[in-house]
């Protein structure tokens, strides 16, 4: 799952998005697009997914072309061959919401028919729980970055996707010594993951207040999407709600979705979007 090793681009961290405006008839009703783009973080990137923390965009969910996590973009070019080679990774590692204006505007010059957006691990995935965007801040990125689509790519559908959930990966990886060892030597997403195993009140209290900072960006993109109108859809928090498992994620990091987990990833998220 929204994971980057230095904050969620991630699997936990996502945290991204598919689609909750269209009703399943208008969705089915509409021909797959002709040209895509993918904005998010460094799980969009694929990273860790194939290399030593470096980004595979091959193996991305969204616009990845590796046969064996069927992408968001294989899937579609199945239907519609005219999608070869329009393919277009704008998202960045380590990206957080307030850079998704500048991606939209990648999107907006690509001039593409179908953009996926996953964001908000890295939020959410930072170095103490007083690091967190807030929900506000958050909001208004998310606004702003889809009311730039929406200006310049009117007809476009846009997917969003729920941020994983990074209570999840702490629940799966708690127990294992190697992703212990990990996400302390490199520092990752600490405000969730800091003390592990650690039961005491305030820490569990923490957890728990995290976690909830995740299901309020969720919130928030859901109404975004909303407020987007019907070229817009949510993926209802399929992929916030898909129970991952510690096998899913790299070995490196014990945080980003290995090259199975990029493959759940875009069968959730590709399921609970436009229906192409």
């Amino acid at each position: 799952m929204t994971l980057t090793h230095r904050a969620l681009a991630a699997l936990a961290g996502a945290t991204a998005l598919v689609l909750l405006a269209a009703s399943p008839a208008v969705a089915a009703a509409t021909p797959p697009p002709n040209s895509m783009a993918s904005m998010g973080d460094s799980i969009t990137r694929g990273f860790n997914a194939c290399g030593w923390y470096s980004d595979c965009t091959s193996r991305s969910f969204s616009t990845g072309d590796y046969s064996s996590v069927n992408s968001h973009y294989l899937r579609i070019r199945a239907v519609n061959p005219t999608i070869q080679g329009r393919n277009y990774n704008d998202a960045k590692t380590g990206a957080k919401s307030a850079d998704m204006y500048g991606q939209a505007g990648s999107a907006v010059s690509q001039g593409v028919e179908y953009v996926t957006m996953l964001i908000g691990a890295n939020d959410a995935c930072t170095s103490s729980e007083s690091t967190m965007t807030s929900v506000a801040t958050f909001r208004a990125n998310i606004d702003s970055a889809l009311n730039r689509i929406k200006a310049g790519l009117p007809n476009a559908r846009v997917a969003v996707i729920s941020i994983p959930d990074i209570y999840r990966l702490w629940y799966v990886g708690k127990d294992s010594g190697s992703a212990r060892s990990a996400w302390s030597l490199f520092g990752i997403c600490q405000s969730m993951l800091a003390n592990p195993t650690s039961t005491s009140q305030a820490d569990v209290d923490r957890r728990a207040r995290v976690r909830q900072r995740v299901v309020d960006f969720n919130t928030q993109l859901a109404q975004a999407c909303t407020a987007y109108g019907a070229n817009c859809d949510f993926d209802d928090n399929a992929v916030f709600n898909y129970p991952f498992v510690l096998s899913q994620v790299s070995t490196w990091d014990y945080f980003h979705p290995n090259t199975s987990g990029q493959a759940v990833l875009a069968s959730v998220s590709y399921a609970n979007g436009f229906g192409w």
